[in-house]
């Protein structure tokens, strides 16, 4: 990365867990153990669990529009909250950044976030893509769709979550393991939509119906049902529209044997997860983070991440991706995503009776 961005740094598990550990014997101020923090003021120091090279782009146009250099730290979400924990009050971090609303909830739980107040961010973002008290702001949209063979599914046979438990699906659903965030909060919304008594019974008939047990990504249960091991998986757009992209001709083999159904249509609308931040409750450089969140929510931010990543603006009128676009419009839940991601402890402890491993 160019020295105009500022500093990206990258956590594994070993390092990050040995950060937990210096950090609670001897907390060093935020200037010794960032060097450059010293430019205090004209920084933002962001600690990200997005993984994309394409968000260099952000930070290059940030700068460009204000000068303000972004500083990253890039980790599991896990790995970060332990790491701003231990640093306390000497911590250098502005804001978080992670996808999936279980994980920010899980930052806001240990007291992570301060609120914020802006404008900005309030006429940009709907009021269900945000936290109610502003605690963080959801930046792209996710959603969690079915996607099936073309050639052995007919998508008029397609119409709910809840209606995968039909015994006409026995052994062909495929999805990831109950302990990923992304299945934690799909049960999450079918939690706020039938309480937990009824997703536990959605659960088991869920369960009755995989073709395996669940194991890998959204990739690899595309790739499954493409090879014949199932015939419907639940995943992510934005998987999809990559195998589109491929330079593999392989991998857009079998994008292309793939149909995208968008569930619950007739009701109250797919299922849609969220990538978002927070400004961290010690946050040095609040103004400048606050600045760089507002930015993030601009046309030309939104779509860069558009294009970045293939996920949804969360701002009106910026246009999708041609390929996430070729999917289809379709109407999304409403459902506030802090309570979805509040839901991700009980939804784990319902899979887990359930025996979704």
């Amino acid at each position: 990365m160019s020295s105009k961005l500022g500093r990206r740094t990258f956590l594994g598990a070993g390092a990050a867990a040995t950060a937990v550990a210096l950090g609670g014997l001897n907390r060093q101020p935020a200037q010794a153990q960032f060097p450059w923090f010293r430019n205090r003021g004209r920084v933002v120091n962001l600690y990200s669990s997005r993984h994309y090279d394409t968000d260099e782009q952000l930070y290059e146009r940030f700068r460009e529009a204000t000068g303000i250099r972004v500083n990253v730290v890039e980790a599991e979400a896990d790995q970060l909250i332990e790491r701003i924990k231990s640093e306390g009050q000497n911590s250098p971090a502005d804001l978080l950044m992670t996808v999936d609303a279980g994980r920010l909830w899980r930052a806001e739980q240990e007291g992570i976030f301060q609120p914020v107040t802006s404008s900005v961010l309030t006429g940009a973002i709907p009021d269900n893509l945000r936290h109610p008290d502003g605690l963080w702001f959801g930046l792209t949209q996710r959603a969690r769709v079915l996607m099936y063979r073309k050639d052995r599914v007919n998508p008029a046979d397609l119409s709910t979550y809840e209606a995968l438990v039909d015994a006409k699906w026995r052994g062909r659903i495929l999805t990831r393991s109950s302990t990923n965030i992304y299945s934690q909060s799909l049960v999450g919304s079918i939690m706020a939509a039938h309480g937990a008594a009824d997703t536990e019974t959605w659960a088991r008939g869920l369960v009755a119906n995989f073709a395996r047990d669940p194991q890998g990504g959204d990739t690899d249960q595309i790739k499954a049902v493409a090879a014949g091991l199932g015939d419907v998986a639940i995943s992510n757009t934005y998987y999809l529209a990559r195998l589109l992209k491929s330079d593999s001709a392989e991998d857009r083999a079998v994008a292309e044997a793939m149909g995208v159904f968008f569930p619950n249509q007739n009701d109250r609308g797919t299922h849609v997860n969220i990538s978002g931040a927070g400004l961290v409750r010690t946050a040095p450089n609040a103004d400048a983070a606050i600045a760089f969140l507002e930015y993030l929510v601009s046309p030309e931010a939104q779509r860069i991440f558009a294009e970045g990543n293939n996920e949804y603006p969360v701002v009106e009128g910026v246009a999708v991706d041609s390929v996430v676009a070729s999917f289809g419009e379709f109407k999304a839940d409403s459902l506030n995503a802090a309570v979805f991601g509040r839901n991700n402890p009980e939804a784990l402890r319902i899979t887990d009776r359930a025996g979704w491993k």
